[in-house]
């Protein structure tokens, strides 16, 4: 039996009544961290709430259970509960109505209504993204459901732990075409990790067990949990799974020894080594461990995209991020590594660019927990299936300083030659400036970004020096994820600042999240890179497609400062460039709800360098003539 994984990260406290006489559950669980896998990680309820109606009907002591049926809707709350959950984000509907009435008076749970299910399902990954720890989202059926696909494979490229609830039509009319009816199993079978029907609140505990083991072990993913209306109502005894054995369902975590053995002796006797990490080191928590890797071997590395922070972009050893619009030194890296060691990285398109080109003189390494990653895309010389966090801390236990120093010398050659850039066009605001005045004013923030050129700037220009301080939306390039996304994280991390870097294209997508974000009185400092274009869709227009500028042009979108207004938020307009960095530090002090500040940018501005589609990563182009 594999034990119980706990998913929150806070210590026991003594349970408490409230000031409205309800017993305080939101401090009634002793948390163990994510990810041990240890026979003493089953996890310890005290002081559970057991509900009949609406109304408290008994405390239980710490491991005892309760004969009293409890509707199901009240038991999928107490099993939410058991998993640690803080917050719901979601959006009511009549299949679900049972459960939002069951949220009513539960306390320790708090629902956060969105208003739409894409920014619900949205905040929810931010959640998870920001602290590791499984994001919940709930709506109901037919087009409530249908609303969170898009969340849901955003959530399930970038392996993000969520568990999507939805609501469903009684079980006698399932398949008649019902009000509202729709196969959301069938919908999202392709874009989650696994999917439960729930069809008798028998099943509801077990179920809820399983789906939360799933969504955040061995690779993570959304799971989701289809819950139909007539399971919601019914009563069961609650009974809670102390552990949770899925048959076929068991993750190598370790790595082979004799395997790992292998890779360390590659490292020792590499001329020209690189290490190439991505997202799965912040999933696995294993950035001390990268860290120790490179440090300890002296070896240079570049981070993807998705796996920003994971090792700091300010030492010496960091070569920045590769691929399409990542740095020449990074890519050239790539050209002529005779050792590519892959941690936690899947060699995307965007990274590899043209594979017959890619990395052709390198052997390659690739520690990975999902063994249909390993060799999917490129061959791998030595495969190692586990857990990066695991796999690096044996690797460190046997490696050594590698004396590569004329290969240092050609990095540090390149990165000096091949600087991130860009040329200050008369009196325009650069958006590059925009990016570098946030990095300089708000250093530590976790930055939440959108889709977009403004994401590739974002990446390029702010130095992340930890992990899951970069959140985006990578390997699906969801537009309209980040203002939802950061509501998420700010919930998450309440002690820290949140910046949303977002463009005007993907901004207005999801607007409507503003509302959620005034009336909680979040302190998000949202920036607005303002072109007036899909500026991605409009650079590969201008070099690709003769500037035939078709379905690009937002000359016409509003105002963002005075809808910012309208909202509630603070709405601020920037179009001059001396009034860059007031706005921002103006912005570091208002903290009674969200600040938008509209930058009006140089709409011509294209991101480069750039590895056109097709081409290998050594026919970048570092800008225009």
């Amino acid at each position: 039996m594999v034990p119980r994984q706990d998913l929150r990260k806070k210590p026991f406290s003594s349970p408490s009544w409230n000031e409205k006489g309800f017993f305080d559950s939101s401090h009634s669980l002793c948390f163990r961290n994510a990810g041990e896998y240890s026979s003493d990680s089953v996890l310890n309820c005290r002081g559970k709430v057991v509900f009949s109606e609406l109304n408290v009907v008994s405390i239980l002591e710490e491991g005892e259970e309760t004969m009293e049926q409890m509707r199901g809707a009240q038991l999928l709350i107490e099993s939410l509960r058991r998993e640690g959950v803080e917050y719901i984000f979601g959006l009511n509907g009549g299949a679900a109505m049972p459960i939002f009435d069951a949220l009513y008076d539960a306390q320790g749970i708090k629902l956060i209504p969105m208003r739409h299910e894409q920014g619900a399902v949205h905040a929810a990954d931010g959640y998870a993204r920001a602290t590791g720890i499984v994001g919940v989202v709930l709506a109901t059926s037919g087009p409530g459901a249908t609303n969170l696909v898009t969340g849901i494979a955003t959530a399930y490229m970038d392996s993000i732990p969520m568990v999507a609830i939805t609501g469903q039509v009684f079980t006698h009319l399932m398949g008649n075409d019902a009000f509202q009816e729709c196969d959301i199993i069938g919908v999202t079978r392709p874009v989650c990790k696994h999917s439960f029907l729930i069809k008798s609140s028998d099943e509801v505990a077990e179920i809820v067990a399983e789906a939360f083991h799933i969504a955040s072990t061995g690779r993570p993913g959304p799971v989701v949990v289809d819950f139909a209306k007539d399971a919601q109502i019914s009563e069961s005894i609650f009974r809670y799974p102390e552990s949770v054995n899925i048959r076929g369902y068991k993750p190598s975590v370790d790595g082979h020894p004799r395997q790992i053995a292998k890779a360390v002796d590659l490292i020792h006797n590499a001329e020209r080594p690189i290490i190439y990490a991505g997202g799965g080191v912040v999933l696995s928590d294993a950035s001390e461990e990268l860290r120790e890797l490179a440090i300890k071997t002296g070896i240079p590395i570049t981070v993807t995209l998705m796996g920003l922070g994971a090792f700091p972009e300010t030492h010496p050893l960091s070569m920045e991020m590769p691929g399409m619009h990542g740095s020449c030194c990074a890519n050239y890296a790539f050209t002529d590594a005779d050792l590519l060691i892959a941690v936690g990285a899947r060699f995307d398109d965007r990274v590899t660019g043209d594979l017959s080109k890619f990395a052709q003189k390198a052997k390659k390494i690739q520690i990975d927990i999902d063994p249909s990653c390993i060799g999917k895309n490129v061959p791998i010389d030595v495969p190692i299936v586990g857990d990066a966090k695991r796999v690096l801390a044996k690797m460190n236990q046997h490696v050594h300083h590698v004396d590569i120093e004329p290969w240092i010398r050609q990095t540090d050659e390149w990165k000096e030659k091949y600087p991130f850039e860009y040329q200050q066009r008369g009196d325009k605001i650069m958006p590059q400036f925009v990016i570098e005045q946030i990095y300089d004013v708000f250093p530590d923030a976790v930055v939440v970004g959108d889709v977009g050129q403004h994401q590739m700037w974002a990446a390029q220009y702010f130095k992340f020096t930890q992990p899951r301080q970069w959140l985006n939306s990578g390997g699906l390039g969801t537009m309209g994820f980040s203002l939802p996304a950061a509501i998420g994280a700010q919930l998450g991390c309440p002690d820290k600042t949140i910046v949303n870097i977002n463009g005007d294209g993907s901004y207005i997508m999801t607007i409507q999240e503003l509302v959620p974000a005034v009336t909680l009185k979040l302190p998000l400092k949202i920036f607005i890179i303002n072109n007036m274009y899909l500026g991605m869709v409009r650079q590969w227009q201008e070099l690709f497609h003769e500037k035939r500028y078709a379905a690009v042009d937002y000359h016409d979108n509003p105002d963002f400062a005075l809808l910012a207004q309208a909202f509630g938020a603070t709405g601020l307009r920037v179009d001059r460039i001396e009034d860059v960095r007031p706005a921002l530090e103006k912005s570091k002090h208002i903290d009674d709800g969200p600040v938008v500040i509209d930058f009006i940018v140089d709409e011509d501005e294209n991101v480069f360098p750039m590895v056109p589609a097709g081409a290998g990563l050594g026919d970048v182009i570092r800008g225009l003539a």
